[in-house]
């Protein structure tokens, strides 16, 4: 089992950044490629950010590509999202994910871990 703790969450202006953090404890962090979703209100939960074991490789929605950035400490397994540029639509409670393989942890449906979630509202 691996647990998941996402904090960070809050209330910010259009064009602010925030910075996610997820904590993740229960199994060697290192066996997992990391990723984010986020579920905005009336909508499906969507793919943000995944990033693999070694935080060599990582991918993005076209949504958020150049304004979020996911990264990893290993050693404090703790992996990161990065938001900047905030803007309305990027309101929304955002998990973090654990999986062994990258591939799956980009896919909703393949993930084995989740977080319980921190809220994001950007107002405008």
């Amino acid at each position: 089992q691996v647990q998941l703790v996402e904090s960070g969450g809050g209330l910010v202006q259009a064009g602010d950044s925030l910075r996610l953090s997820c904590s993740a404890s229960g199994r060697t962090f290192t066996s997992y490629a990391m990723g984010w979703f986020r579920q905005a209100p009336g909508k499906e939960r969507e793919f943000v950010a995944a990033i693999n074991w070694s935080g060599g490789s990582t991918y993005y929605a076209d949504s958020v590509k150049g304004r979020f950035t996911i990264s990893r400490d290993n050693a404090k397994n703790t992996v990161y999202l990065q938001m900047n540029s905030l803007k309305p639509e990027d309101t929304a409670v955002y998990y973090c994910a654990a999986d062994p393989l990258t591939s799956r942890v980009r896919v909703e449906q393949y993930v084995d871990y989740w977080g319980k979630g921190t809220l994001v509202t950007v107002s405008s």
